[in-house]
This record gives structure tokens, sequence and C-alpha cells, in this order.
């Protein structure tokens, strides 16, 4: 299905699933704290422990039947917290005027080492640069750099758990390397970048302080690589598209980048539309309306449906009317919903979800995602996945309420960090004496208060659910001319492919200026990629983008 503004029309959407919001879904087990950073350097007040590091490789990837040679670039690029200069300061300099004592920025420690892989396609004019990211937050962006758009790519089951090694990595032949340069970056902490410095974690772990150091990176890989006049494009997955919408408004009101667009994968922007634990938010309804199309995607796909549907669009279309109109009254009505009412929504919801009307009725109309994937399979023994619904596993606890974890994380995530390992070391010559670390423990311990563009008082209360909805509106006003593709999965229960739907219709832009934005929707998940005749059809939807957007005649 395709999308324009606001009126949907039909077409081919295949799909296939990845990984974001990782770290909400599985926490990994304790690590080391890898190889130590160097000692710091006496010079003023200047802290030192990381240097920039930049090894060059070089490949070849076939797109499209055509060959591309390209120079690959592992290394890393060195970041500081909002406040910091790049001036050693003299130890008895008088502080300005209302600056902390000693004249000293918030964290004037705090560095990170932010790892990256750029890939530069050989030969040809001047080339649009994307910059790449997963989620989390604390997640590495491995998944994007080798299930999407890197020149190798593993081989997965589609919705079936891989076997273990040995992993194929194959030629990726749909790299976005022949529309586009690409950056995949590893968020602080994550993967081969590493942070240093006293409050290193509060410098860097948090809405606002991680998209400060990501247009930090940007602005410095910029100047580094001569691209100031290249077309720039963001590309974020998960927690990667909060994480454009800041960082976008950044670029453009604090460092005057405009970008030519920004490419989100798997969107949530507004995280009191989750669908993970809306029963603690009682009063606010919304999860429960636009989470209601993927269950019925998801009922579709393991035929729990009491009635065949051969169109799956189709039927969405009709699900998501129903969501927003008898439902969304019923649910407004609250206590005081009639007997008659309450029971023939109940069996509406189970024309449309294949649950139970007993169990319907018995949560109030009200089922969270994890309720839905613990019972949609009904023996008591299957668990359907989180980041991708189409896959299955043995539940950990029949007897639970929710499900205990996410078969589609476990199904995959071997074989990509295997794989990655394997890359990085042997292809990128990267890596050596160095721990890669995947995921990290940051996602109970993030700082989602966020400061709102305009915003002079301080920012949110954490306990307000983060919303960078203004984010995106204000940097689609300062810079009417950026565009917005939304890719999504029909089978994602992480980031609801209608929820994207909702926040783009509800941004606070001109309507003139909802033109900008087009919508892709995919018979995947999450990592929509992870499903081969998807990830070719992404491919081809983003390069077909950029090609459009690039200002370049391409």
């Amino acid at each position: 299905m395709i999308r324009f503004g606001s009126k949907p029309c039909l077409a081919v959407a295949l799909a296939f699933a990845s990984c974001t919001l990782w770290a909400a879904t599985r926490e990994p087990p304790a690590q080391d704290k890898g190889p130590e950073a160097e000692p710091p350097k006496a010079e003023g007040h200047k802290f030192e422990p990381f240097k920039p590091e930049a090894v060059e490789s070089n490949g070849s990837v076939s797109v499209g039947g055509h060959a591309i040679s390209y120079q690959a670039i592992a290394g890393t690029l060195i970041v500081h917290p909002k406040g910091w200069d790049d001036v050693a300061r003299d130890p008895n300099e008088k502080p300005a005027p209302g600056a902390a004592e000693g004249g000293e920025p918030p964290n004037p420690t705090a560095q990170a080492a932010m790892f990256y892989v750029a890939y530069f396609k050989n030969g040809g004019g001047p080339r649009p640069v994307t910059f790449f990211y997963n989620g989390g937050p604390g997640s590495a962006t491995l998944w994007l750099h080798m299930g999407a758009f890197g020149p190798r790519r593993i081989v997965t089951s589609t919705d079936a758990h891989t076997p273990a090694a040995p992993y194929s990595l194959v030629n990726n032949a749909s790299s976005l390397l022949d529309a586009t340069d690409m950056v995949f970056i590893d968020a602080p902490g994550t993967g081969f970048s590493r942070i240093a410095g006293k409050d290193k974690e509060k410098a860097f772990f948090g809405v606002d302080p991680d998209a400060y150091a990501f247009s930090e990176f940007i602005s410095e890989f910029l100047s580094k690589y001569g691209r100031w006049n290249s077309p720039k494009y963001l590309f974020g997955e998960s927690y990667g598209t909060p994480r454009s919408a800041v960082v976008v408004n950044q670029l453009e009101s604090d460092r005057s980048i405009d970008l030519n667009g920004v490419i989100l994968l798997s969107q949530i922007l507004s995280f009191d539309l989750s669908p993970d634990r809306p029963t603690g938010n009682p009063g606010v309804d919304l999860p429960y309306q636009t989470v209601l199309p993927t269950y019925a995607a998801t009922a579709w796909y393991h035929h729990k449906l009491p009635t065949e549907h051969p169109n799956l669009e189709t039927f969405l279309t009709e699900v998501e009317q129903f969501a927003m109109g008898d439902y969304a009254r019923a649910l407004a009505a609250g206590s005081d919903l009639s007997p008659n009412d309450r029971n023939a929504i109940a069996a509406k919801l189970h024309e449309y979800t294949g649950l139970p009307v007993e169990y319907i009725l018995k949560a109030d109309l009200r089922i969270d995602g994890g309720e839905f994937r613990q019972n949609l399979q009904g023996d008591g023994s299957i668990t359907t996945g989180r980041l991708d619904s189409r896959f299955s596993g043995p539940d950990l606890d029949p007897l639970s309420q929710r499900a205990d974890y996410d078969p589609q994380s476990s199904a995959l995530g071997s074989a990509y960090v295997s794989a990655f390992n394997e890359y990085a070391r042997k292809e990128l010559h990267y890596g050596d004496g160095k721990m890669f670390k995947p995921s990290i423990r940051t996602f109970r311990t993030w700082n989602f208060s966020h400061q709102l563009p305009g915003q002079a008082e301080g920012p949110l209360s954490p306990r307000q659910g983060t919303n960078v909805m203004p984010d995106l509106a204000n940097a689609m006003k300062l810079n009417p001319n950026l565009k917005v593709q939304l890719n999504a999965g029909y089978f994602d229960l992480a980031t609801p492919f209608y929820q994207g739907i909702y926040e783009m219709h509800h941004l606070p832009i001109p309507q003139s200026l909802q033109g900008n934005i087009e919508y892709r929707f995919y018979q995947s998940g999450h990592m929509v990629y992870a499903k081969e005749s998807s990830l070719k059809q992404l491919h081809d939807n983003v390069a077909d983008f950029i090609r459009r957007t690039s200002n370049t005649g391409g």
C-alpha cells in the first residue's frame, strides 16, 4: 500500500523485519568494559582519552546487475556534550558572568569516540550522503548495516529461528550505494563506540544529549570528508526515528544545515502511543486504536481470523476505519458504554483479532501488545513475535499474562552479531583487540525528558511521555523543502504502522506541508529488510526518494 499525504491508494506491498527498540525488548548479559581508554593528557582543561581513527579498504558490490567499486572507511570521530568548546582553558581564567565555577561546561571531561563505517562510491560526480543508525536506545547499527544496505548482507530465515553458524554473508544486491554514499554510525557506548569522562552516561544517554552527539558527529563528518555541499539524508530505524526528528531540527535550527530528506523506518515519535503497556496510562486509549490494524494483520498471517480476507490491504483499511470510528467512540464512553454496545464491540474485535469474545470483555475491550502476543495462538504454548509478529516461539511461561520474550529477536540476533564481527575484522580490518557491543543497558536509565523547540523553561518532566512530533514539525517549517518518507511493516507490534500514520497526520504543520510526507508499507515486521522481497522493495522506494529529492537532476 502506498499513501501520499492523507489519501491512501493501493499498491504492491511486500515485507520483512529488523531490530530496534532493541534494549526495550531484551537486555544483554553484563559485559566487561572492553579496552581501557588512554589516560587523560594534561592540557589546560582539555581531557583527551580518545583519538580519531580511520582504516581504509576497498571493495565492490553488484546492485541491479551493475558492479560498483567503493572505498570503505571504518573509524571513529570524537564528539563532546553540549557546552564544550575546542579551546584549552587557562585554569586561572575568571568565569564569565553566569558560567559555572571555573568557566567549565557542564561536562568538561566527557567524550565519545563514535564509530562509523562510511562507503564512498569510486568515480562519478557529486553524490548524496546518507547517515544511518538503529535505535534501542542502546543498539548499535549492525542491523541496518548487515541486513539492509551495506555491501554485504546476512542471510536469515524468513519467519523462523535461523540455524546456528556457519552463517551466509552474500553480496547485497539491494545496497543503497547505487543512489547515495552511506555512513553507518554506532551511538555512544554501543558497537565500537566508547564514552569516557566524568558523568559520561549523563552526558550521552538521553533524548537530547544523544541527538546532540549525532548532530556533532554529522557536522564533523561533513568537514572531515568535504561533504558540506552534498545532498544530505538521515535514515533512522525504531528509536532512530525520534532521534532523527530531534537531530534534523537541531541541524537546521542550531547549525543552519538544511537536509534534503529524512527517511523513517518503524516510526515512534510519541511514546504515549506505544502498545507495550498502555494499561499503565488509563484514560489514554489511542494506543489500543492505533495498534488494532497490526493485531488484524498478525491474526490474518497466522490464520486466526474467523472470516477469510483475501486482500490484506483492503482488510486493513476496514480495520483502520473501525479503530478510529466505532471503537474510538466505545472506548471514549468508558463506563457509560451500554452492555449491548460493549458486546457488539467485543464481537467486532473478535472478528478483527481472532481473540475470544470472553477474553476481550474481561480485558474491558483493551488488550495491550504483550497480552495479544501471549494469547493469539491460543493453546498456551506459543508466543507471537513483537518486532515481527510473523515469528513464533515456545512460551517461556504458559501462565503469563503477557509474553516474556520476543521470538524474532532470538531468531536473528546471533546471525547478525556473528556476521558483523566477522565482516568488520576480516573485510574492514577494524576491531583488533576491541569488543563489539551490539546493545548496552540504557533503556531503563535513559533520560527521556526533552526540551521542545522554542521551550525556554527547561526540559519536560520525564513523567510525561516523550513526544518529538514538534521537533519534526519545526524542522519542516524552517525548511519547507524538507521531504519525509515513512516506511513501516504491517507485522510490527513494537512500533505499529498505523501509529506512524496517526502521528504524521497530527504533526503541527500547515496542510500544504503534508504533501512533503510519503508513506510506504510492507508485509513484514519491524526490521522490514529481514524479508528479502521486502528488502528489494525498500531499496527501490528509498533510492527513488533520494533521486527525486537530491536536487542533482538524478
